[in-house]
């Protein structure tokens, strides 16, 4: 299991086109990924259940991943939540 505390800088938060476009680059990995706050903890690979959360910016969570590229897909997923670019 890889873990990482990440704070979401993108200006739109995890919603709308972005949380798409997150849960697209998710779905390229084979390890199963979680995004938690606020208590919650949730597929990093559905779309209801991002949209869920309500991510906004400025909102810390924490990307968990497990399975055999655990690593990259937390780095990659993190890297897209401190930009604008998609």
């Amino acid at each position: 299991m890889y873990t990482e505390k990440s704070v979401v800088k993108c200006e739109s938060g995890l919603h709308n086109k972005f949380a798409t476009y997150f849960i697209q680059k998710a779905n390229e990995f084979r390890s199963s990924i979680w995004i938690e706050a606020d208590d919650r903890k949730i597929n990093a690979k559905s779309l209801l259940g991002v949209l869920s959360m309500g991510i906004m910016t400025g909102t810390e969570i924490t990307l968990i991943a497990e399975g055999p590229d655990e690593e990259a897909a937390v780095k990659e997923l993190s890297a897209m939540l401190v930009k604008d670019i998609y």
